[in-house]
């Protein structure tokens, strides 16, 4: 995908990367891969949500990358990814291993931020070797590990088999988004974010979400529609803290307040007043300050001579 599909200035612009690569997956899916900020600094990993790409963590990649080694990378048929047939949890876990190993040393860690999808994929990997290797903690945005249809408040109903139905039919839409338009603007801000959001934090999300084919956004839908990674969450030992904003729709607070309670080692709960599903773009300082405690706390800085 081209960056044009992307804002050009401003703090949501996708900062130009030290270097590229492609990490292949268990089944042979390439992913693309953006390392950004010094060689030696202290890693962070960035994993998206569904129908975004690497320029959703801008501000954070913009911001990290003067003293932190940030790597982003594409999920499968998103940004520079090529599509995969392969659409499950476990191609997630799949994904983000090959990308941990093609990008850190041996016995390296890094915290891993997930976002939505990528908090998921966070879960789906919980168990993985390469993921215990070399996670040193998490933060999770905006994510839940299941019943995410029938929790959505996207349709302004009572919960029910109704809302659940009509909720399915919109996230699970085959029809294209088309061009970024007026009406798609307040669409996509009713759906995602909160009342407040500025205009810039919503053209950006617009043109990410708008960037990625209908046929990803169907299929990787359907995979949501079916989510069931609560042992994953059972298994996620590292530090973990959690970011939900209470305007979030596509992933209530309450999805978040499940988390809390189920993970082995929640170091953190935050509720963020006004805030919609997308919280690295609504609220890029706090995710962002939440990285870097996290990285503080739990990362050894590494020096040249012991890499």
């Amino acid at each position: 995908m081209s960056r044009l599909s992307h804002v050009t200035s401003g703090p949501y612009a996708p900062p130009a990367p030290v270097r590229e690569l492609t990490a292949v997956s268990a089944d042979g899916a390439r992913l693309h891969v953006e390392i950004h900020g010094p060689e030696f600094a202290p890693a962070v990993v960035l994993a998206h949500g569904w129908t975004c790409s690497t320029a959703f963590w801008a501000a954070q990649i913009r911001d990290l990358a003067a003293d932190h080694r940030v790597i982003a990378y594409d999920q499968r048929g998103h940004g520079r990814s090529p599509a995969s047939p392969a659409c499950s949890t476990d191609a997630l876990a799949d994904d983000l291993e090959a990308v941990l190993e093609a990008t850190l040393a041996p016995g390296e860690q890094a915290v891993i931020a997930g976002h939505s999808m990528g908090g998921m994929t966070v879960m789906a990997a919980s168990v993985r070797a390469a993921f215990q290797a070399h996670a040193a903690a998490v933060l999770l945005c905006s994510t839940g590990s299941s019943q995410l249809v029938a929790g959505s408040t996207v349709v302004p109903m009572r919960p029910g088999r109704v809302r659940t139905w009509l909720t399915r039919r919109i996230l699970g839409s085959r029809a294209p988004l088309g061009p970024v338009t007026p009406a798609a603007r307040r669409i996509l801000k009713y759906g995602t974010m909160g009342p407040g959001s500025a205009p810039h934090m919503v053209e950006a999300c617009a043109r990410i979400v708008h960037a990625c084919p209908r046929k990803v956004r169907h299929s990787w839908s359907q995979v949501l529609d079916l989510l069931d990674l609560d042992q994953g969450v059972r298994e996620l030992t590292v530090p973990t803290a959690i970011v939900v904003g209470t305007a979030d729709r596509l992933t209530p607070p309450a999805q978040s307040r499940a988390l809390c309670e189920a993970l082995p080692n929640c170091t953190g709960f935050t509720e963020l007043p006004g805030i919609g599903h997308m919280t690295p773009v609504e609220a890029p300082e706090l995710v962002t300050g939440k990285i870097r405690e996290l990285v503080s706390t739990h990362i050894q800085v590494r020096s040249e001579e012991s890499a």
